[in-house]
């Protein structure tokens, strides 16, 4: 069962305002308050309240009555003068590939130039298998002051809460916990991609995700997928959200076994690495994309743009993404810690890689 984090008013409309500012949406000065109660439908005084947390938070700051308050991205207001700990910030990402991004690598950057120390972990999570006491084990052998965690399960954000050590979580499992996060904003991306699927014809459509996508039950993104198979009147079953192990050997063969008896004629691959997995499977069985397998990746692979065809996928601004971790490590090293997480807006990209199913099946190989 989810743990459910209950808001106040307030803090729902304070968490909506900040997120707002880290898009973009304003900056220089806030709008005032009676604005933002209309446009929020909401009274005045909970507007009142919520601008005076993030003040405390040190996002806005005040300039006197009647004056609208200064939007202060990347730290100042109250606290701005407290003295600013250089911290030694961990890094634990889900594959050893993710510390090639360039959003990432743009991040670990900007820490540094603030005086933080960036610590890189031996080992990703998938090398650990995803095991909360081998997590343990190697943040015990690699001490730092706070941990960023990308795409970690429940159980892994978990431990790091146990320890009351600061994290963030960058994707991953997060809108169950107590805990400062961020990522895009997915779910509608999913169902935007399975309806554009359906629409094109199809009714065998396969979602392949990792197993901390699926267990203890599927995730947000997943669910939005197979609701929205269901809306459409698709029955569904084992076939759309198929288990695995999450190595390379249980793709191939989870794979093998999807393809032998009645063969989707979509795939959606959650991972990039799975997206050029699948393209490798479906080019040795001599199946085509698009014409015989349609294909969407979850993600964005800075060499999407060099395929043909050009692939299907799900894209979001990572600029948000690294000013709400710069933002957070600020706090974190002024000793405010928080508990904020923010959605990236996500939005899907049909291209190439899909096309109406074929016909007739093509002779199982």
């Amino acid at each position: 069962m989810e743990k459910l984090k209950v808001l106040t008013m307030t803090e729902q409309v304070a968490a909506h305002l900040a997120e707002q500012v880290e898009l973009g949406r304003w900056t220089g000065l806030m709008p005032g308050r009676d604005r933002l109660a209309r446009e929020l439908g909401v009274n005045r005084k909970t507007v009142e309240a919520a601008l005076v947390q993030l003040e405390r938070q040190g996002l806005l700051k005040a300039q006197g009555p009647g004056r609208r308050r200064l939007i202060q991205r990347g730290g100042g207001g109250v606290g701005a003068g407290s003295p600013r700990m250089s911290l030694t910030i961990g890094f634990l990402f889900h594959d050893v590939g993710d510390q090639g991004e360039g959003y990432l690598i743009d991040l670990r950057h900007r820490l540094e130039d603030k005086g933080h120390r960036i610590l890189m972990a031996s080992k990703s999570l998938t090398d650990l298998g995803m095991k909360p006491t081998s997590v343990a084990r190697l943040v015990a052998r690699n001490p730092a002051d706070a941990w960023v965690v990308l795409g970690g399960s429940f159980e892994v954000l978990e431990g790091f809460l146990a320890r009351r050590q600061p994290v963030f979580a960058l994707f991953g499992r997060r809108r169950e916990l107590m805990i400062s996060g961020v990522g895009p904003d997915k779910p509608p991306a999913y169902a935007a991609a399975a309806r554009e699927l359906i629409r094109l014809g199809h009714r065998r459509i396969v979602l392949l995700c990792a197993p901390e996508r699926r267990v203890p039950e599927p995730g947000a993104s997943e669910r939005a997928f197979l609701s929205e198979l269901a809306a459409h009147g698709i029955p569904l079953s084992r076939f759309q959200l198929p288990d695995w192990d999450g190595s390379i050997d249980g793709f191939y063969r989870r794979l093998d076994l999807l393809f032998r008896v009645t063969p989707p004629t979509a795939l959606i691959l959650d991972e990039v690495r799975l997206f050029a997995a699948a393209q490798s499977f479906l080019s040795h069985r001599g199946l085509r994309v698009p014409a015989d397998v349609s294909l969407i990746c979850t993600d964005y692979g800075k060499w999407f743009d060099w395929c043909r065809p050009t692939v299907s996928h799900i894209r979001w601004d990572s600029r948000p993404v690294v000013n709400c971790i710069v933002r957070w490590a600020t706090g974190i090293s002024r000793g405010q810690d928080s508990v904020r997480q923010m959605e990236v807006p996500a939005e899907f990209v049909p291209r190439g890689t899909i096309g109406k199913p074929p016909r007739v099946s093509r002779q199982r190989r």
